[in-house]
C-alpha cells in the first residue's frame, strides 16, 4: 500500500469513514494524489499532498478561501488534517470541459469557450481582496525569476531533455537575452490575480451545466491576458485562426468593463496577449516535453509542435525576438522531415 493511500484510510478512519468507498483519480502532472471517497452519505474528493502542512501556509486552503469570498465557482472545503496532508472538497463530478469541448459541435464548443472566457475578468476582480486579505496570491508574482525560470525550463527539456541536441553555447547565451528581455516586459505589466493555469482541463461542468473552477492553489499576480492565452492557446493541435483570437480577445475587454475593471486599448492588449503567448507556451512545451521524456506521459507530445508554431507566429506578428524565430523555426522543419 502507498503511503498516500495509508494516509487517506487514517484520515478517513479520523473522520469516522473508515468503510468508505475509495476510488484512485488519475492526477495531470501533480505530485499529489486524488481520490473519490464517500463522504456522509454522498462522495467527495480527497486531496493527499506529498507531506504534512501547516493550514495557514497552505495555498489551496488559503486562495479556495479567497475565491469563494469573491463568489468564484470553486470547491468547498469539507475537512483536512494538516498532519496527513489532507484536504477533502466538494465533488463537482467528472465532467471536464476539455472531453465537453473535444465531443460537442462549433457553435456549442464556441459558447462554452466564451462562458470560461466570463471567468477570467471575475478572478481578476478579486485582485483588490487577495491584497486586502494578505493572500499567499498576493505575495507571489510573474516576476522576471520566475518568468525566466519557466523559460529556461523550456530550453533545458525541450532542446536536451526530449530532442536531446542541446542549443550551442553562442545561440543559448543570446535566446537566454531574448528571454530576459520578454520577462521584463510582462513583468513590467503584471498586476492583476491570475488562475495561473487556467485551461480546459482545470474547468469542470456540474450536474447542472454550470462551469466550476478547480487546481486553482497556484493563483498569483501577473499580466491581464495571462489566463486568457492559457484557456485559448494550452494543449491546442492546431493555430487558431487570428481572426477567432481577436473576436476572444474582444469579448474578454467587454468583460473587465463589465466588471467595471480599468478600459484596456485593444492594439496594446493585442501586443501583451502575443508576449504572454511566447512565455505561457514556451512554458508548457518545456513541462510537455519533461513530463514525456522523463515521467512516461507521452500523451502530452501531439501538443507540442502546435504551440512552438503559436510562438513563432507571436514572435512574428511583434517583430521582436528574432533569434527564437530562427530557433524555432529550424527546429519545425526538422521535425518535419
Amino acid at each position: 500500500m502507498s503511503d498516500f493511500r495509508a494516509r487517506l484510510e487514517q484520515f478517513l478512519t479520523l473522520r469516522g469513514e473508515s468503510k468508505t468507498s475509495i476510488e484512485q483519480l488519475t492526477p495531470d502532472a501533480s505530485t499529489r494524489e486524488y481520490f473519490r471517497v464517500g463522504w456522509e452519505g454522498s462522495t467527495a474528493i480527497v486531496c493527499i499532498y506529498p507531506e504534512p502542512f501547516q493550514a495557514e501556509e497552505q495555498n489551496y486552503l488559503d486562495v479556495t478561501a479567497l475565491f469563494l469570498e469573491a463568489q468564484l465557482p470553486v470547491a468547498r472545503i469539507l475537512a483536512f488534517n494538516e498532519e496527513l496532508g489532507a484536504i477533502a472538497i466538494e465533488d463537482f463530478g467528472d465532467k471536464i470541459l476539455r472531453d465537453e469541448l473535444n465531443g460537442t459541435e462549433i457553435s456549442r464548443r464556441d459558447e462554452l469557450i466564451d462562458r470560461a472566457i466570463d471567468l477570467i475578468p471575475r478572478i481578476q476582480a478579486a485582485t483588490d481582496a487577495a491584497y486586502k486579505r494578505n493572500s499567499i496570491a498576493s505575495r507571489l508574482k510573474f516576476d522576471v525569476e520566475k518568468l525566466c525560470w519557466e523559460l529556461d525550463f523550456f530550453t533545458e527539456h525541450y532542446f536536451s531533455t526530449l530532442r536531446q541536441k542541446p542549443l550551442d553555447e553562442m545561440t543559448g547565451r543570446a535566446l537566454k537575452s531574448e528571454f530576459i528581455e520578454l520577462s521584463k516586459d510582462l513583468d513590467s505589466r503584471a498586476s492583476v490575480l491570475c488562475h495561473r493555469d487556467f485551461h480546459a482541463a482545470n474547468l469542470m461542468m456540474d450536474q447542472h451545466g454550470e462551469l466550476k473552477i478547480i487546481d486553482h492553489q497556484d493563483a498569483r499576480i501577473g499580466t491581464a491576458s495571462y489566463d486568457l492565452v492559457s484557456l485559448l492557446l494550452d494543449r491546442v493541435l492546431e493555430a487558431p485562426p487570428a481572426e477567432w483570437l481577436a473576436i476572444k480577445r474582444r469579448r474578454f475587454l467587454e468583460g473587465r468593463e463589465l466588471m467595471g475593471l480599468p478600459k484596456l486599448d485593444d492594439d496594446e492588449f493585442a501586443s501583451e496577449f502575443r508576449l504572454q503567448t511566447i512565455q505561457r507556451c514556451l512554458k508548457a512545451v518545456g513541462t510537455f516535453s519533461f513530463q514525456s521524456a522523463t515521467r512516461g506521459k507521452t500523451y502530452f507530445l501531439p501538443f507540442i509542435q502546435p504551440m512552438i508554431q503559436i510562438v513563432s507566429r507571436a514572435a512574428a506578428n511583434l517583430g521582436r525576438f528574432p533569434v527564437l524565430l530562427e530557433v524555432l523555426t529550424r527546429e519545425t522543419h526538422q521535425t518535419r522531415r
